[in-house]
């Protein structure tokens, strides 16, 4: 039998699908990369001069929260600004989420896209842990102690970016670690907690939504860790013949719209898989009441790799597909690709290594972003290299059609004169673009009612002099 025939014959099966170019843009905001964010207590210079409250990197993740509010997550901070290789420019910057509403806006103006959207950061709040965490010692690498100062002001165990903040004598998922890369966030039914994913561990964490403490901590398998820990990414790697690539661990996260199931996917292959020809990533499903996990494959179609995963219903979801090139890696975008997947009777292949395309879920070419930014004018150059964030908001009705509006965010890594600014695009997706490809949608329930105030919301009120309005709310509420 003639192999080299039959692959890309399976290839061309697996693949081969148009992209829908009825899925329309529909608005564009911006949130600028010079900003800082509501943080004023860790606005001190990093280890690399930095403040440690910049405004970036907001699209690594993007969940809905209902109405018109939305979560945003930063990754592991601004690490593209060198000073030290021995922790790969990591810093001390503190794991947080930005709360930020939506304002969108029907476009009268007659030219343009058919709504405005308005960005505004409404709060900012800090990730900790009620338990005492791990932080690197700094002895060799011609640093401090790798704990956030923030932690003695506010008696408080803050994560944190810098990557030798790790107990090397147990695997990459100890959740003891201080170092968190968060890479993806949802928000749990209730609307009072959200689940985060890393990229360190993995991990997939349940922090309080209105203190930032951790509640939950998802034990994942151990195929996906590492055992030979080290704050450089490149002896990390070469440490290791199993668990995740360094920097490409769990990127995506999706939540079922009952919320009773998370879905995690790997960026890139592990390590126990990378030498198949056919490139496969793993999805990690989780049952958030028990813990229980299954493993299904994803066969890559570019090759580069794997940023997001957004539920449609219960079964299919949008997976987002990139390569690292457009504005901010100094070429032209290529690939960025939304692809519809159906994990109906997927194989688990938690047992299996090394080959795992023929196991994997079927996939079919949902959007190519690059396709139609490119049709409203913006060129390959200007378009975000790192098209990382997923979320579907609030119905909106379109020339009498009801849209459903899908927020697709990018990662700045924190250098606007790079990269730009944090970008919002809002596509416009129709029931009819989604029956294309055999496809449904089916909106998360979230109690938006049930959610409390962010605890940084406050602390910004008392920032500019509202401290009677803190105190009497304060007396009502102990009152109560």
């Amino acid at each position: 039998m003639n192999h080299k025939k039959l692959l890309p014959l399976l290839l061309a099966s697996l693949f081969a699908a148009p992209a829908f170019a009825a899925v329309d843009l529909l608005a564009i905001g911006t949130l600028s990369g010079n900003a800082f964010d509501l943080s004023s207590q860790t606005a001190g210079p990093l280890e690399n001069g930095l403040a440690g409250n910049l405004l970036g990197g907001l699209g690594s993740g993007i969940a809905y929260a209902g109405n018109n509010t939305f979560i945003a997550t930063p990754d592991r901070g601004p690490n593209a600004t060198p000073y030290n290789s021995l922790v790969d420019d990591t810093s001390s910057y503190i794991a947080r989420f930005q709360t930020i509403t939506m304002s969108l806006t029907a476009n009268t103006s007659g030219s343009g896209y058919a709504f405005n959207l308005t960005p505004t950061l409404t709060a900012t709040t800090l990730l900790s842990s009620a338990t005492a965490l791990t932080y690197g010692t700094g002895a060799g690498l011609n640093l401090p102690n790798g704990a956030p100062a923030l932690n003695a002001v506010n008696n408080t165990n803050y994560f944190t970016g810098r990557s030798d903040n790790f107990n090397a004598a147990l695997p990459s998922t100890n959740p003891n670690n201080a170092r968190l890369d968060p890479e993806a966030v949802r928000v749990s039914v209730d609307g009072k907690s959200v689940f985060v994913s890393d990229e360190y561990g993995p991990y997939v964490y349940q922090f309080d939504r209105a203190t930032g403490e951790r509640i939950k901590s998802f034990a994942l398998p151990a195929n996906l860790a590492i055992t030979n820990l080290n704050a450089q990414g490149a002896l990390e790697i070469s440490g290791n013949t199993t668990g995740r690539v360094t920097n490409k661990g769990m990127e995506g996260l999706a939540i079922t719209p009952d919320g009773k199931t998370l879905y995690g996917i790997m960026q890139a292959p592990l390590e126990q898989d990378a030498a198949s020809k056919i490139k496969s990533v793993r999805i990690v499903k989780i049952d958030v009441a028990s813990g229980a996990v299954n493993e299904y494959a994803y066969t890559l179609t570019t090759g580069s790799g794997v940023s997001e995963i957004v539920a449609l219903n219960d079964h299919q979801f949008l997976v987002d597909e990139r390569d690292g090139k457009g504005l901010g890696d100094g070429t032209t975008a290529v690939a960025k690709q939304l692809f519809k997947i159906d994990i109906t009777g997927a194989q688990d292949v938690s047992a299996l290594s090394g080959d795992l395309s023929t196991k994997a879920v079927s996939k079919m070419l949902f959007l190519d972003i690059v396709a139609v930014l490119n049709a409203k004018g913006i060129a390959s150059n200007m378009i975000p290299s790192k098209i990382e964030g997923l979320a579907f908001g609030a119905d909106v009705t379109v020339n009498g059609v009801l849209t459903h509006t899908l927020y697709v965010t990018n990662d700045n890594d924190f250098v606007p004169g790079t990269a730009g600014d944090n970008k919002f695009f809002v596509f416009g997706v129709t029931d009819a673009d989604l029956a294309a490809v055999g496809a449904t949608y089916v909106a998360q329930s979230i109690a938006v009612s049930a959610v409390p105030e962010p605890t940084t919301s406050w602390m910004l009120l008392a920032g500019l002099g509202l401290m009677g309005f803190v105190a009497r709310r304060r007396k009502s509420a102990a009152a109560k």
